[in-house]
Order: structure tokens, then sequence, then C-alpha cells
């Protein structure tokens, strides 16, 4: 089966500067990667008439769905949809539809008094050639175009608005019009080991994989994802090709592996933590609060999580945690002794089942030689056992911070699975 390849266009100098992330394109071709598109290209664009019409033009020519974010405002910096309605040979029409929506947000939704401005009411104006997807969460239609056989989406750059289309318009357009290949990933999630280990581990099963399995190495701060991704006509005819591959690499990586599903590891701690009917807290100084804050964003959280205490000075730990000034005194807060203390006061703090702590050196400065920058103790516990173990990470502070947020969370994982049942 013939592939079917997408295009991504972000459009806003504020992309190009850094002064905005690009978000909506990791989104958009997540989406269409799940329907069998396959994104040939991602392309960042300012605001300039001769360059986007120039990466349009380029850009059809590759592929067979291009799908363009941003510039959809009504400030004179939104080009799009002037330009779009010149590069599709039309004329701006006033949509009537279009417009009782604008009005109704403006006077239902953010509650504002007077009549609508001018540049509002253009924002109503659409391209007669276009076919409109209506957008409930803003003022910006979507915008649908033909030309050369090949399919055209203009979206807004906000990414609430232009999430919303892309589930609810544009999605269920192209599984109605294209006829679309079928696409499986697996995903294992690995920590502990780096990917050229790995690497070197299954190299001569990565090289047995037939031409329409591929694997990808996805790595980050302590941990590799694995995802393998097989493409062919028949979702069941691939499932059942892909299953020898998948058990032979879940073997390989057993020792290390964390999941079989592209979750994140406070996720992976949550389900775990959820089918034991557990909680579980934080203790934290040289993190921060940044595992709290991982913890957090998964929504519904608050079933095993009750909170934190980020004990980032000494005086903290000794009066919130109860960890001993002499402990403190002879072995300081970067020490083993210190955060097997930490475990033991957050649990009796917070009343809770299990809990982590951190304490280490993330830099750039505050190193010595015998506890060099990256120098960090973690220990887990229950409420009848805890460890410790110390690591050395060598990143800049930032990274530092996150590679002893995921480690702190494995070990967490780990202690979990392998603890024995207590009172």
């Amino acid at each position: 089966m013939k592939n079917v390849n997408a295009s991504i266009i972000t459009i806003g100098d504020e992309l190009l500067i850094g002064q905005t992330i690009d978000s909506n394109s990791a989104f958009i071709g997540k989406e269409l990667n799940k329907i069998g598109i396959w994104v040939r290209h991602r392309v960042a664009v300012g605001d300039d008439w001769n360059e986007i019409w120039h990466v349009l033009d380029e850009e059809s020519e590759k592929s067979d769905v291009i799908i363009i974010t941003g510039g959809l405002g009504p400030t004179a910096d939104d080009i799009t949809k002037p330009l779009l309605c010149k590069y599709f040979s039309g004329k701006l029409v006033m949509n009537e539809q279009v417009l009782q929506h604008i009005k109704y947000l403006f006077e239902k939704v953010f509650h504002r008094t007077g009549p609508l401005a001018e540049r509002n009411i253009k924002q109503a104006e659409v391209p007669d050639t276009c076919t409109v997807l209506h957008n409930p969460r803003g003022t910006a239609p979507g915008m649908k175009f033909e030309k050369n056989n090949k399919i055209f989406f203009s979206l807004p750059g906000v990414p609430y608005e232009m999430k919303g289309l892309m589930i609810e318009e544009v999605i269920p357009v192209l599984k109605e019009h294209l006829t679309l290949p079928a696409i499986i990933h697996k995903t294992f999630f690995t920590v502990g080991q780096g990917e050229s280990v790995i690497a070197d581990k299954i190299k001569n099963w990565e090289e047995s994989l037939p031409e329409n399995i591929k694997l990808a190495y996805l790595p980050a701060f302590g941990m590799v994802k694995l995802r393998l991704t097989a493409k062919g006509d028949d979702t069941i005819d691939l499932e059942n090709q892909l299953a020898p591959y998948i058990n032979t690499l879940r073997e390989f990586v057993k020792d290390y592996l964390v999941a079989e599903e592209d979750l994140p590891l406070e996720v992976v701690i949550g389900k775990i933590l959820k089918e034991k009917n557990k909680t579980m807290a934080t203790a934290e100084s040289c993190t921060g609060g940044y595992i709290a804050h991982l913890i957090t964003s998964v929504p519904g959280s608050s079933q095993y999580y009750k909170g934190s205490v980020v004990s980032y000075a000494n005086e903290v730990k000794e009066n919130i945690l109860g960890v001993n000034h002499e402990t403190l005194r002879s072995v300081g807060a970067v020490s083993k002794e210190t955060v097997l203390e930490m475990v033991k006061g957050v649990i009796e703090k917070l009343n809770v089942d299990y809990a982590v702590a951190t304490s280490g050196i993330m830099g750039p400065d505050g190193g010595s030689t015998e506890k060099p920058v990256g120098t960090v103790w973690i220990a887990v516990g229950h409420k009848t056992k805890t460890i410790a173990k110390q690591f050395h990470f060598r990143f800049e502070r930032e990274r530092n911070i996150e590679q002893t947020a995921t480690t702190a969370l494995n070990v967490l994982r780990k202690f979990i699975l392998t603890s024995e049942s207590f009172a």
C-alpha cells in the first residue's frame, strides 16, 4: 500500500526566535500517526508572505496532506488567511455562522460589552474556496482546501483550539477521504542503561528486523524508550508479524524494563500505587519540589499522593522532618544518614505508606573533593524499612535535577514492587 505522507507548517516569527515553543507539531504528528499518516516534514516559517508561499509550494510537492497552524488572529501580522485566499484563487467572504459564533463568544463567554471591533468581525471572513471547520473554542475558524489532489488544513496556532479542531474535524475528514495504511507502535520504557549499551546488546536482533519494522531509540534523562514501528496493509497481520520480535526484545531488556507503554515514570508509579491502594509523599532537598511537580501533573494523583516537604534548608530538615542536628553536623545534608532520616520524617509527618527523599549538590557551585557536583543521595522506604543509594551525575544543574528526579522515581518503583507487605 502507498504511504500517505503529511507536512506540518507552523507559522510565526515567535517560533523562529524561541519566544514560543512549538508544541503543536508534536501533537499533530502523534494524532496523524495514530491513523496511519506518516509526517514527512515539519517546517517553521516566519510571518513572511513569500516564505510561506514558497513552503506551501514545496511541501505540497512532497506530501498528500499539509497542515498549517498559526497566523489566523485579528492583528496585522496574521497574514495566513489572506495569503491562503490568494494561493487557492478565492476571495474573502463573510461567513454568517462564524460571525454569530464570534458574537456569542464575546457576549456570553468573554462578557464583553459594546459593539464588536472591526478586526474581530473580519475574523468571520473566509476564502470562498475553503470548507469552514467550526472552532468552538475560539474566534478563528479552521479551513480546509484541496488543490492538485492534495488536502490542506489551516488551523489556529493556539494549542487548545488547534487540538480540538484536529480531533473533531481534521482526523474524521482524513479517515473518510483517504485510504490509510495500518501502523502499529510498541514502546518499551527502560531505565538504568544508556542507549549505546542497549544498542550493543540487541545489535543482531535489530539487524534481523524486516524492512517494514523499524526500531527507534528515544533517550532522555536516565531513560531510553525503544519504539518498534510496523507498517502494512492489515492491522491483524501486522500484530502477528510483530509479536515474536516484541517477545525477543522484552527478554533482552527485562532487567531494566519499566513499562511496555509510552508512559512517563510518574504515571507508572501512580498505577502501581492505585493497584496496591497505597499512598506516598516526597521529601526533597536538591530537587526543590520537582518530583512533586511530576507526580501532581498526573490527573488523579490525589488518590495516592499526599504531599511534599521541600526541605531545602537544614533548619527545615531539622524542624519539620526531624533530622537530627548531630547528623547534619557530622556527615552533612548530602549523606546516607540524612536522606534516611528525611524518609522516616515525612512518612510520620504525612502519614503515608511510602516516601522518597533526595539530597545532593546540583551545581555549578557547592561541590568539594569529597562531594563533587553531581553527588546525590536518594532514600526510599515504608514504615518498617528504608534504604539509601548514592549516585554521581555529571551534567549542568537543570539536567542533574531532572536526572535525580527520574532516578528517585525509579528507585521508589523498584522498592514498591520488591518490598514485602507491611502493617
